[in-house]
């Protein structure tokens, strides 16, 4: 069974849970509440095809499916990836190949990731040390300020 950063098909597909939760459907407040997004961006994702509740009268209806798809969304968000990206990555769940494209694709995203994440750590480490000696500066110049009254 393959696992995409810690989330295994079972989480996406409705075949059971990685993590325990046994509930097989759950409203648009269950998910809200559980994963702390607001119902404004459920209906979002789900304008996006990232989600695809069914209805009953007026309510929607998440599956288990949805649950785990919504697991990978706000992981791929949390490390930066477009919700373009995170869906090319979801579809390929969808298809027959053994899941062999899905985790080629995967590999290759979160590789690019991993080198923008490092490049953005480099820049902001520069940005912090440049801080630091800007706090320095102004800290020392302050001291004079006051021990010279003012």
């Amino acid at each position: 069974m393959a696992h995409i950063a810690g989330i295994s098909r079972d989480d996406i597909d409705a075949a059971g849970p990685a993590d325990g939760n046994r509930q097989t459907s759950f409203t648009i407040g269950d998910l809200s509440r559980e994963f702390g997004v607001s119902l404004r961006t459920l209906r979002f994702y789900e304008d996006k095809g990232l989600l695809n509740p069914t209805r009953e009268g007026l309510n929607r209806i998440y599956s288990r499916r949805d649950r785990g798809r919504l697991k990978l969304v706000l992981m791929g968000k949390k490390v930066g990836f477009s919700l373009v990206e995170i869906k090319e990555m979801l579809e390929l769940y969808d298809l027959k190949d053994g899941q062999v494209q899905q985790m080629q694709l995967a590999l290759k995203k979160f590789n690019e990731q991993i080198g923008i994440l490092e490049q953005q750590k480099v820049e902001i480490e520069k940005a912090l040390d440049e801080l630091r000696r800007t706090v320095h500066v102004v800290s020392g110049l302050l001291r004079q300020k006051e021990a010279s009254g003012g």
